[in-house]
């Protein structure tokens, strides 16, 4: 059994509205700071150990990829180094923006 749970948009949305939630971006920078879902962190190999050493555990953290793939990974490694709600955003950023595309952060 994996240590994280797979969201859709929709429920991770509603997640958003009902818990403060960590939203951790694991696409590359440049696409991070073109768009992103709201309030979220880009995550990468330089800066993860001090994401977890400042990781706020108790609250829901999303993980956030291009389609929802390479955020299980990512996820389960996280859930692993204590992070307690974990979940893999289905579908990745590209299903977040078809689906809900006022609730993102642009630097447009």
């Amino acid at each position: 059994m994996s240590a994280f749970q797979h969201i859709s948009p929709a429920d991770a949305c509603q997640l958003m509205k009902d818990h403060e939630v960590q939203i951790a971006d694991i696409r590359d920078p440049k696409s991070f700071s073109t768009a992103r879902m709201q309030g979220a962190q880009s995550l990468n190999n330089d800066n993860v150990s001090d994401f977890v050493l400042n990781g706020e555990f108790e609250n829901p953290l999303i993980v956030c990829c291009y389609h929802g793939i390479s955020s299980q990974p990512a996820a389960e490694f996280l859930a692993s180094q204590g992070f307690e709600q974990v979940y893999s955003l289905d579908g990745g950023f590209d299903a977040w923006s078809q689906q809900f595309p006022e609730l993102m952060d642009t630097d447009a």
